[in-house]
């Protein structure tokens, strides 16, 4: 897989990074609030300017000083800067610069990465006029802009393309990569299993629920091949969800459900299962992912709880009892190594294919054993059954004289899984009346 060339955002806290990056997306991929620190972990994401593509990281805000958290947002910077081709050091064109600037320009200098000065918040051209103090900055020339109306971001990217190395042969656009998404309640482990994955802290943990507060994506190599990894911010209940942040967080982690192949839902097995994660894995199951069940935190559940949350998996997640269970610890790593099986077998049965005839043949012996009850009066019949898609294995079937009732869908899949091997994937079944044929002609 060749190499995109990587362009990292960074900057002090609250002057417009993740507004850039949206402005270069041309579309609201980064969480953005009028607040410090809503960024916290880098994200990468491709763009494209002029023909040429490249990757962007938006990078938490950088400080001097501070706790532990702000220490670790500006390690995921440094390491943002560290494996980038060009750096884009965003100001705030409507203040002077400060400490955290003179700190953040100081490292930029140091790291010899190619730079780009950007003064950000230049909405109007008399701001623009007063940006001449960042020259102290020691960075060159700054760029006014305004990435909230665009103002010459156009001449910005222009820029950035011109700074990029020589471009190599890229890969094409419609390969696909398989997508894995870590769902699950705030603070049960998701993005201590990414880092796990990754052999590298690159996104923050903390005891704190809601330190991720936006999707964050990763490739992983899984014995060879590239596994586009999303670790999403905790899912609460929707009465839950009172903050823009938030929303947009709860947001992007469900359009990475969307796009996800397979889905690791992620539980806390000092908790066991909620009422949350049963509302996740309906919208995994309706999403038609793959899905794992990951009892995170097992080594630190009481051995006399153990039992007590595997029964509460298998009651209250009866309903995808076809989704494989691991159990295993994120923080040591205990049983981490079973995963990648697991992701590769239900990759597999998420693409099982029947053959018509012997779907068919099959159809008619459930049908002949087990016929589908009476409704309103009428028996319906299942004249003919083929199987239209894979991932998730999709089968429609053709009826004549009546309905096909709920129950006897969840007949039929059952029958489907005593069958064949379709572990950790949904099976959709859609029923269609058969029109009858005009007698007149």
């Amino acid at each position: 897989m060749s190499r995109l060339p990587v362009v990292a955002v960074v900057g002090r806290p609250n002057v417009g990074k993740s507004t850039l990056v949206n402005r270069f997306l041309r579309r609201r991929a980064a969480v953005v609030e009028e607040k410090p620190g809503v960024t916290r972990d880098r994200k990468e994401f491709v763009a494209e300017w002029a023909g040429r593509r490249f990757v962007v990281v938006d990078t938490g805000g950088w400080e001097v000083g501070g706790d532990e958290l702000v220490a670790g947002i500006r390690g995921q910077a440094e390491a943002a800067l560290s494996g980038a081709d060009l750096v884009l050091f965003v100001t705030d064109a409507t203040v002077p610069f400060g400490d955290d600037d003179l700190s953040v320009a100081r490292i930029v200098q140091a790291s010899g990465v190619p730079h780009i000065l950007v003064a950000n918040k230049a909405d109007t051209p008399k701001v623009e006029l007063d940006v001449g103090s960042l020259y102290g900055l020691g960075l060159g020339d700054p760029m006014p802009i305004s990435a909230l109306h665009g103002r010459n971001t156009g001449d910005l990217l222009d820029a950035v393309v011109a700074a990029l190395p020589e471009a190599e042969d890229e890969e094409p656009e419609d390969e696909h990569i398989t997508t894995l998404a870590i769902l699950g309640r705030p603070n049960v482990g998701k993005s201590t299993l990414l880092n796990r994955l990754l052999g590298e802290q690159r996104v923050l943990v903390s005891p704190e629920p809601g330190t991720t507060r936006d999707a964050v994506d990763a490739i992983v190599d899984l014995d060879g091949e590239p596994l586009r990894v999303w670790d999403t911010a905790g899912i609460r209940r929707a009465a839950r969800v009172d903050e823009p942040t938030e929303y947009y967080s709860v947001l992007r982690a469900r359009e990475a459900l969307a796009e996800a192949d397979v889905v690791l839902l992620v539980v806390d097995a000092t908790d066991g299962v909620t009422h949350q994660e049963q509302r996740l894995a309906e919208e995994i199951a309706e999403a038609g992912a793959a899905l794992i069940v990951v009892l995170n935190k097992w080594d630190a559940a009481e051995p006399e709880d153990k039992e007590w949350v595997e029964d509460g998996v298998g009651d209250r997640l009866a309903f995808v009892g076809w989704a494989p269970v691991l159990r295993m610890s994120a923080l040591t790593g205990a049983r981490v190594h079973r995963l990648p099986q697991a992701i590769r077998l239900v990759l597999e049965t998420r693409q099982t294919r029947i053959p018509t005839p012997e779907l068919n043949r099959r159809v008619r012996e459930w049908q002949e054993a087990h016929p589908p009850p009476v409704r309103k009066g009428r028996r319906a019949k299942i004249v003919y059954a083929t199987q239209v898609g894979t991932g998730p294995p999709t089968l429609v079937l053709f009826l004549r004289g009546g309905d096909l009732g709920p129950d006897y869908l969840r007949f039929l899949e059952g029958r489907l899984r005593s069958t064949y091997d379709f572990t950790g994937t949904p099976i959709r079944l859609v029923a269609r009346s058969r029109p009858r044929r005009d007698r007149g002609r």
